[in-house]
């Protein structure tokens, strides 16, 4: 898998985590779920290529 697209799903996960963490600073729940939507959406991403490069090898 490419660095960029290891990027992408690592950005992804600390944009999610940002929005979490916003979310409840500003008590709004609706951010938060979405927040965490996010940041377990890039973290399989990021186990999926992972688990890929293992077979790559």
């Amino acid at each position: 898998m490419s660095i960029a697209k290891k990027l992408a799903h690592k950005a992804e996960a600390v944009k999610g985590g940002a929005k979490k963490s916003a979310g409840r600073g500003t008590g709004s729940r609706r951010l938060q779920v979405e927040g965490r939507g996010d940041q377990v959406k890039g973290n399989l991403k990021q186990a999926g290529s992972k688990i890929k490069d293992a077979f790559k090898h």
